[in-house]
Protein backbone atom coordinates (compact mmCIF):
# COMPACT_ATOMS: atom_id res chain seq x y z
CA UNK A 1 0.00 0.00 0.00
CA UNK A 2 1.57 3.19 -1.13
CA UNK A 3 1.37 6.51 0.66
CA UNK A 4 1.66 10.14 -0.49
CA UNK A 5 4.00 12.61 1.06
CA UNK A 6 2.86 16.11 1.89
CA UNK A 7 4.79 17.51 -1.01
CA UNK A 8 3.22 15.08 -3.49
CA UNK A 9 -0.44 16.26 -3.07
CA UNK A 10 -0.93 20.06 -2.97
CA UNK A 11 -4.43 20.02 -1.52
CA UNK A 12 -3.49 18.14 1.64
CA UNK A 13 -3.90 20.45 4.64
CA UNK A 14 -0.68 21.20 6.40
CA UNK A 15 -0.58 21.12 10.13
CA UNK A 16 -1.78 24.40 11.70
CA UNK A 17 -3.78 25.65 8.63
CA UNK A 18 -7.51 26.52 9.16
CA UNK A 19 -10.06 26.58 6.28
CA UNK A 20 -11.96 29.42 7.94
CA UNK A 21 -8.84 31.54 8.14
CA UNK A 22 -8.13 31.06 4.44
CA UNK A 23 -11.71 32.08 3.57
CA UNK A 24 -11.43 35.26 5.62
CA UNK A 25 -8.17 36.18 3.92
CA UNK A 26 -9.73 35.76 0.44
CA UNK A 27 -12.84 37.82 1.32
CA UNK A 28 -10.74 40.59 2.82
CA UNK A 29 -8.58 40.72 -0.29
CA UNK A 30 -11.61 41.03 -2.58
CA UNK A 31 -13.10 43.81 -0.42
CA UNK A 32 -9.84 45.71 -0.34
CA UNK A 33 -9.49 45.45 -4.12
CA UNK A 34 -13.03 46.75 -4.67
CA UNK A 35 -12.47 49.74 -2.41
CA UNK A 36 -9.18 50.50 -4.14
CA UNK A 37 -10.72 50.38 -7.64
CA UNK A 38 -13.62 52.59 -6.51
CA UNK A 39 -11.21 55.14 -5.06
CA UNK A 40 -9.13 55.31 -8.19
CA UNK A 41 -12.19 55.63 -10.43
CA UNK A 42 -13.70 58.48 -8.41
CA UNK A 43 -10.63 60.24 -7.06
CA UNK A 44 -7.37 58.89 -8.30
CA UNK A 45 -8.07 59.06 -12.03
CA UNK A 46 -9.49 62.59 -11.89
CA UNK A 47 -6.00 63.94 -11.77
CA UNK A 48 -5.19 62.28 -15.07
CA UNK A 49 -8.36 63.48 -17.03
CA UNK A 50 -7.73 66.24 -19.60
CA UNK A 51 -9.26 69.66 -19.01
CA UNK A 52 -12.56 70.06 -21.00
CA UNK A 53 -13.43 73.47 -22.43
CA UNK A 54 -16.34 74.63 -24.65
CA UNK A 55 -15.55 74.14 -28.31
CA UNK A 56 -14.92 77.23 -30.42
CA UNK A 57 -17.86 78.41 -32.53
CA UNK A 58 -17.89 77.86 -36.25
CA UNK A 59 -18.66 80.99 -38.24
CA UNK A 60 -21.90 80.44 -40.18
CA UNK A 61 -21.65 83.29 -42.64
CA UNK A 62 -24.60 85.28 -43.93
CA UNK A 63 -28.16 84.00 -43.79
CA UNK A 64 -29.65 82.73 -47.02
CA UNK A 65 -31.75 85.25 -48.91
CA UNK A 66 -34.88 83.15 -48.37
CA UNK A 67 -34.19 83.13 -44.63
CA UNK A 68 -33.81 86.88 -44.59
CA UNK A 69 -37.09 87.20 -46.46
CA UNK A 70 -38.90 84.93 -43.99
CA UNK A 71 -37.52 86.80 -40.99
CA UNK A 72 -38.41 90.21 -42.43
CA UNK A 73 -41.90 89.03 -43.37
CA UNK A 74 -42.61 87.72 -39.89
CA UNK A 75 -41.32 90.85 -38.19
CA UNK A 76 -43.45 93.09 -40.39
CA UNK A 77 -46.62 90.96 -40.46
CA UNK A 78 -46.89 89.39 -37.01
CA UNK A 79 -47.97 92.66 -35.29
CA UNK A 80 -51.15 92.48 -37.42
CA UNK A 81 -52.07 88.99 -36.18
CA UNK A 82 -54.23 88.58 -33.06
CA UNK A 83 -55.12 85.76 -30.68
CA UNK A 84 -58.85 85.26 -30.11
CA UNK A 85 -60.22 83.52 -27.02
CA UNK A 86 -63.91 82.75 -26.64
CA UNK A 87 -65.33 82.42 -23.15
CA UNK A 88 -68.45 80.77 -21.79
CA UNK A 89 -70.30 81.71 -18.63
CA UNK A 90 -70.34 79.17 -15.82
CA UNK A 91 -72.66 79.46 -12.82
CA UNK A 92 -71.67 78.01 -9.44
CA UNK A 93 -74.85 76.31 -8.22
CA UNK A 94 -73.84 76.75 -4.57
CA UNK A 95 -72.88 80.43 -4.58
CA UNK A 96 -74.69 81.48 -7.80
CA UNK A 97 -71.51 83.30 -8.79
CA UNK A 98 -71.03 83.69 -12.56
CA UNK A 99 -67.53 83.23 -13.97
CA UNK A 100 -66.15 83.13 -17.50
CA UNK A 101 -64.07 80.15 -18.57
CA UNK A 102 -62.13 79.72 -21.84
CA UNK A 103 -64.07 77.79 -24.43
CA UNK A 104 -62.03 77.98 -27.60
CA UNK A 105 -59.21 79.78 -29.34
CA UNK A 106 -58.53 81.02 -32.83
CA UNK A 107 -56.69 83.61 -34.85
CA UNK A 108 -57.54 86.85 -36.58
CA UNK A 109 -55.94 89.97 -37.96
CA UNK A 110 -56.28 93.73 -37.73
CA UNK A 111 -58.33 95.09 -40.64
CA UNK A 112 -58.15 98.85 -40.03
CA UNK A 113 -57.22 101.58 -37.55
CA UNK A 114 -60.76 101.62 -36.15
CA UNK A 115 -60.17 98.36 -34.28
CA UNK A 116 -61.95 95.99 -36.65
CA UNK A 117 -60.66 92.41 -36.44
CA UNK A 118 -61.38 89.79 -39.11
CA UNK A 119 -61.66 86.10 -38.29
CA UNK A 120 -63.68 83.00 -39.21
CA UNK A 121 -67.34 82.85 -38.26
CA UNK A 122 -66.87 79.38 -36.78
CA UNK A 123 -64.27 80.76 -34.35
CA UNK A 124 -66.82 83.08 -32.69
CA UNK A 125 -70.04 81.28 -33.63
CA UNK A 126 -71.17 80.78 -30.03
CA UNK A 127 -70.45 84.41 -29.20
CA UNK A 128 -72.42 85.58 -32.25
CA UNK A 129 -75.35 83.50 -31.03
CA UNK A 130 -75.22 85.16 -27.61
CA UNK A 131 -73.43 82.40 -25.72
CA UNK A 132 -70.38 83.88 -24.04
CA UNK A 133 -67.92 86.56 -25.06
CA UNK A 134 -64.66 87.02 -26.93
CA UNK A 135 -61.30 88.56 -26.08
CA UNK A 136 -58.64 89.69 -28.52
CA UNK A 137 -54.96 89.66 -27.61
CA UNK A 138 -52.66 91.78 -29.75
CA UNK A 139 -49.06 90.91 -30.56
CA UNK A 140 -47.85 93.02 -27.63
CA UNK A 141 -49.96 90.80 -25.31
CA UNK A 142 -52.46 93.53 -24.48
CA UNK A 143 -55.98 92.07 -24.25
CA UNK A 144 -59.33 93.67 -25.09
CA UNK A 145 -62.97 92.69 -24.83
CA UNK A 146 -64.41 92.29 -28.33
CA UNK A 147 -67.86 92.97 -29.72
CA UNK A 148 -69.34 91.28 -32.79
CA UNK A 149 -69.82 93.78 -35.64
CA UNK A 150 -71.06 91.47 -38.37
CA UNK A 151 -71.15 87.85 -39.51
CA UNK A 152 -71.27 86.06 -42.84
CA UNK A 153 -71.84 82.37 -41.97
CA UNK A 154 -72.13 81.34 -45.64
CA UNK A 155 -68.60 82.64 -46.22
CA UNK A 156 -67.26 81.64 -42.75
CA UNK A 157 -66.23 85.23 -42.06
CA UNK A 158 -66.85 87.54 -39.12
CA UNK A 159 -65.77 90.98 -37.97
CA UNK A 160 -65.09 91.92 -34.35
CA UNK A 161 -64.19 95.29 -32.89
CA UNK A 162 -61.91 96.21 -30.01
CA UNK A 163 -61.43 99.56 -28.30
CA UNK A 164 -57.67 99.89 -28.78
CA UNK A 165 -55.68 103.00 -29.53
CA UNK A 166 -54.55 103.54 -33.12
CA UNK A 167 -50.94 103.26 -32.03
CA UNK A 168 -51.49 99.64 -31.04
CA UNK A 169 -53.23 98.65 -34.28
CA UNK A 170 -51.26 97.49 -37.33
CA UNK A 171 -53.68 96.90 -40.25
CA UNK A 172 -52.57 94.06 -42.49
CA UNK A 173 -51.62 94.90 -46.12
CA UNK A 174 -54.20 93.61 -48.63
CA UNK A 175 -53.21 91.64 -51.72
CA UNK A 176 -55.19 89.86 -54.43
CA UNK A 177 -56.08 86.23 -55.04
CA UNK A 178 -57.24 86.24 -58.66
CA UNK A 179 -53.66 86.31 -59.93
CA UNK A 180 -52.19 83.60 -57.68
CA UNK A 181 -50.17 80.80 -59.23
CA UNK A 182 -49.77 77.21 -58.06
CA UNK A 183 -46.30 76.83 -56.62
CA UNK A 184 -45.77 80.34 -55.28
CA UNK A 185 -44.70 80.61 -51.66
CA UNK A 186 -47.20 81.38 -48.92
CA UNK A 187 -46.91 82.04 -45.20
CA UNK A 188 -49.41 81.41 -42.41
CA UNK A 189 -49.25 83.18 -39.05
CA UNK A 190 -51.57 82.13 -36.26
CA UNK A 191 -52.04 80.40 -32.95
CA UNK A 192 -52.11 76.63 -33.54
CA UNK A 193 -53.05 74.73 -30.38
CA UNK A 194 -52.88 78.04 -28.50
CA UNK A 195 -49.21 78.66 -29.41
CA UNK A 196 -49.38 82.31 -30.39
CA UNK A 197 -47.38 84.02 -33.12
CA UNK A 198 -46.48 80.83 -34.99
CA UNK A 199 -45.14 81.04 -38.55
CA UNK A 200 -45.46 78.19 -41.05
CA UNK A 201 -44.47 78.22 -44.69
CA UNK A 202 -45.52 76.38 -47.83
CA UNK A 203 -46.78 76.90 -51.33
CA UNK A 204 -50.06 77.34 -53.12
CA UNK A 205 -50.95 73.69 -53.75
CA UNK A 206 -54.07 74.27 -55.85
CA UNK A 207 -56.59 76.94 -56.77
CA UNK A 208 -60.33 77.01 -57.38
CA UNK A 209 -61.23 74.50 -54.67
CA UNK A 210 -64.72 74.41 -53.14
CA UNK A 211 -65.37 73.75 -49.46
CA UNK A 212 -68.51 73.87 -47.33
CA UNK A 213 -69.21 76.57 -44.79
CA UNK A 214 -70.75 75.91 -41.37
CA UNK A 215 -74.13 76.48 -43.04
CA UNK A 216 -73.28 73.82 -45.64
CA UNK A 217 -73.19 76.41 -48.41
CA UNK A 218 -70.30 76.19 -50.88
CA UNK A 219 -67.36 78.58 -50.67
CA UNK A 220 -65.80 78.77 -54.13
CA UNK A 221 -62.32 79.66 -55.42
CA UNK A 222 -60.71 78.52 -52.17
CA UNK A 223 -56.91 78.39 -51.97
CA UNK A 224 -55.33 75.03 -51.10
CA UNK A 225 -51.94 75.13 -49.38
CA UNK A 226 -49.48 72.73 -47.76
CA UNK A 227 -48.45 75.35 -45.20
CA UNK A 228 -49.13 73.72 -41.84
CA UNK A 229 -52.58 74.79 -40.61
CA UNK A 230 -53.81 73.33 -37.33
CA UNK A 231 -56.68 73.96 -34.90
CA UNK A 232 -56.16 77.51 -33.65
CA UNK A 233 -54.93 78.77 -37.04
CA UNK A 234 -58.53 79.38 -38.12
CA UNK A 235 -59.15 83.02 -38.93
CA UNK A 236 -55.47 83.85 -39.32
CA UNK A 237 -53.90 85.32 -42.44
CA UNK A 238 -52.36 83.52 -45.39
CA UNK A 239 -49.71 85.83 -46.85
CA UNK A 240 -47.72 86.02 -50.06
CA UNK A 241 -43.97 86.64 -50.10
CA UNK A 242 -44.59 90.40 -50.06
CA UNK A 243 -46.43 90.07 -46.73
CA UNK A 244 -49.84 90.86 -48.29
CA UNK A 245 -53.04 89.12 -47.24
CA UNK A 246 -54.13 86.65 -49.91
CA UNK A 247 -56.49 84.47 -47.85
CA UNK A 248 -58.02 83.64 -44.48
CA UNK A 249 -57.03 80.20 -43.16
CA UNK A 250 -60.25 78.38 -42.45
CA UNK A 251 -60.05 74.59 -42.65
CA UNK A 252 -57.85 71.52 -42.87
CA UNK A 253 -58.47 68.19 -44.52
CA UNK A 254 -57.28 65.59 -42.03
CA UNK A 255 -58.77 62.44 -40.47
CA UNK A 256 -56.81 63.15 -37.27
CA UNK A 257 -57.79 66.81 -37.03
CA UNK A 258 -54.17 67.95 -37.31
CA UNK A 259 -52.25 69.29 -40.28
CA UNK A 260 -51.81 66.74 -43.05
CA UNK A 261 -50.46 69.14 -45.64
CA UNK A 262 -53.91 70.01 -47.03
CA UNK A 263 -55.21 73.34 -45.75
CA UNK A 264 -57.70 75.79 -47.20
CA UNK A 265 -58.00 79.56 -47.14
CA UNK A 266 -60.86 81.84 -48.20
CA UNK A 267 -59.50 84.03 -51.02
CA UNK A 268 -58.83 87.67 -50.18
CA UNK A 269 -60.91 88.88 -53.15
CA UNK A 270 -63.94 87.40 -51.37
CA UNK A 271 -62.80 88.77 -48.00
CA UNK A 272 -62.32 92.28 -49.41
CA UNK A 273 -65.84 92.20 -50.81
CA UNK A 274 -67.58 90.79 -47.73
CA UNK A 275 -65.81 92.56 -44.84
CA UNK A 276 -66.77 96.14 -45.84
CA UNK A 277 -70.41 95.03 -46.01
CA UNK A 278 -70.17 93.54 -42.53
CA UNK A 279 -68.63 96.73 -41.16
CA UNK A 280 -71.31 98.89 -42.81
CA UNK A 281 -74.39 96.86 -42.03
CA UNK A 282 -73.49 93.80 -39.98
CA UNK A 283 -74.40 91.36 -42.72
CA UNK A 284 -73.92 90.59 -46.41
CA UNK A 285 -76.24 92.37 -48.80
CA UNK A 286 -77.39 89.64 -51.16
CA UNK A 287 -78.83 90.53 -54.55
CA UNK A 288 -82.37 89.36 -55.10
CA UNK A 289 -83.35 87.18 -58.05
CA UNK A 290 -86.73 85.80 -57.00
CA UNK A 291 -86.69 82.13 -58.01
CA UNK A 292 -88.15 79.10 -56.24
CA UNK A 293 -85.73 76.15 -56.57
CA UNK A 294 -85.51 72.55 -55.35
CA UNK A 295 -82.52 70.45 -56.38
CA UNK A 296 -84.09 67.00 -55.87
CA UNK A 297 -87.26 67.79 -57.83
CA UNK A 298 -85.23 69.62 -60.46
CA UNK A 299 -82.81 66.73 -61.01
CA UNK A 300 -85.63 64.21 -61.28
CA UNK A 301 -87.45 66.21 -63.96
CA UNK A 302 -84.36 67.24 -65.93
CA UNK A 303 -83.30 63.57 -66.11
CA UNK A 304 -86.71 62.70 -67.51
CA UNK A 305 -86.39 65.55 -70.00
CA UNK A 306 -82.89 64.41 -70.98
CA UNK A 307 -81.31 67.81 -70.31
CA UNK A 308 -78.86 69.30 -67.82
CA UNK A 309 -79.49 72.36 -65.71
CA UNK A 310 -81.53 73.82 -62.87
CA UNK A 311 -85.28 73.71 -63.30
CA UNK A 312 -87.18 76.80 -62.17
CA UNK A 313 -90.08 75.64 -60.00
CA UNK A 314 -91.57 79.06 -59.38
CA UNK A 315 -91.10 82.79 -59.85
CA UNK A 316 -91.87 85.17 -56.99
CA UNK A 317 -94.09 88.17 -57.67
CA UNK A 318 -92.59 91.63 -58.09
CA UNK A 319 -89.05 90.34 -58.39
CA UNK A 320 -86.28 90.73 -60.98
CA UNK A 321 -86.97 87.18 -62.23
CA UNK A 322 -90.60 88.06 -62.95
CA UNK A 323 -89.59 91.34 -64.62
CA UNK A 324 -87.18 89.42 -66.87
CA UNK A 325 -89.96 87.03 -67.93
CA UNK A 326 -88.60 83.82 -66.41
CA UNK A 327 -91.16 81.02 -66.24
CA UNK A 328 -91.80 78.58 -63.41
CA UNK A 329 -93.06 75.00 -63.51
CA UNK A 330 -96.85 74.60 -63.65
CA UNK A 331 -99.26 71.81 -62.81
CA UNK A 332 -102.01 71.73 -65.42
CA UNK A 333 -105.67 70.93 -64.82
CA UNK A 334 -105.28 67.43 -66.18
CA UNK A 335 -102.62 66.75 -63.52
CA UNK A 336 -99.67 66.88 -65.89
CA UNK A 337 -96.65 69.06 -65.27
CA UNK A 338 -95.46 71.76 -67.62
CA UNK A 339 -91.74 72.30 -66.94
CA UNK A 340 -90.52 75.83 -66.45
CA UNK A 341 -87.29 77.33 -67.71
CA UNK A 342 -84.14 75.27 -67.19
CA UNK A 343 -81.17 77.46 -66.20
CA UNK A 344 -78.00 76.07 -67.74
CA UNK A 345 -75.53 78.90 -67.20
CA UNK A 346 -75.00 82.28 -65.56
CA UNK A 347 -72.67 84.70 -67.27
CA UNK A 348 -71.30 81.79 -69.28
CA UNK A 349 -70.57 79.54 -66.28
CA UNK A 350 -72.45 76.24 -66.08
CA UNK A 351 -75.17 75.79 -63.50
CA UNK A 352 -76.48 72.41 -62.33
CA UNK A 353 -77.48 72.95 -58.71
CA UNK A 354 -78.98 75.82 -56.74
CA UNK A 355 -75.75 76.08 -54.70
CA UNK A 356 -73.84 76.81 -57.90
CA UNK A 357 -76.29 79.57 -58.81
CA UNK A 358 -76.21 81.09 -55.32
CA UNK A 359 -72.42 80.94 -55.21
CA UNK A 360 -72.25 83.03 -58.38
CA UNK A 361 -74.89 85.43 -57.11
CA UNK A 362 -72.80 85.99 -53.96
CA UNK A 363 -70.23 87.74 -56.15
CA UNK A 364 -72.82 90.20 -57.41
CA UNK A 365 -74.36 93.29 -55.90
CA UNK A 366 -77.88 94.69 -56.10
CA UNK A 367 -78.24 96.54 -59.38
CA UNK A 368 -75.80 94.30 -61.28
CA UNK A 369 -76.96 92.69 -64.52
CA UNK A 370 -76.57 88.98 -65.20
CA UNK A 371 -77.15 86.80 -68.26
CA UNK A 372 -78.90 83.47 -67.76
CA UNK A 373 -78.58 80.80 -70.43
CA UNK A 374 -81.86 78.82 -70.32
CA UNK A 375 -83.84 76.17 -72.12
CA UNK A 376 -87.49 77.07 -72.74
CA UNK A 377 -89.66 74.52 -74.50
CA UNK A 378 -86.43 72.76 -75.47
CA UNK A 379 -85.14 75.89 -77.20
CA UNK A 380 -81.95 77.60 -75.93
CA UNK A 381 -82.15 81.31 -75.25
CA UNK A 382 -80.58 84.01 -73.11
CA UNK A 383 -82.36 86.15 -70.53
CA UNK A 384 -80.92 89.35 -69.05
CA UNK A 385 -81.83 90.01 -65.38
CA UNK A 386 -81.13 93.15 -63.36
CA UNK A 387 -80.67 92.03 -59.78
CA UNK A 388 -82.65 93.61 -56.97
CA UNK A 389 -81.97 94.19 -53.29
CA UNK A 390 -83.02 91.63 -50.68
CA UNK A 391 -83.63 94.48 -48.27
Amino acid sequence: MSSYGQGDYPYVRRPGQSPLLLLLVVVAGIAAGTVLVHWFENYGFRRTRPAAEPRPLTTRGSLLEVEKTNIALFKSSSPSVVYITTLAERVDLWTLNVTEVPRGTGSGFVWDNDGHIVTNFHVIQDVAQGAGSARVTLADHSTYQATVVGIAPNHDLAVLRINASRGKLRPIPIGSSHDLEVGQMVFAIGNPFGLDQTLTTGVVSALGRTIRSVTNRPIDDVIQTDSAINPGNSGGPLLDSAGRLIGVNTAIYSPSGASAGVGFAIPVDTVNRIVPQLIRGGKVSRPKLGLVLDDRFSQRLTRQMGVEGLLVLGVERNTPAEAAGLRGTQRLRDGSIRPGDVIQSMDGKKVRLSDELYAQLERKRPGDTIKLGILRDEQPMEVVVKLGDNE
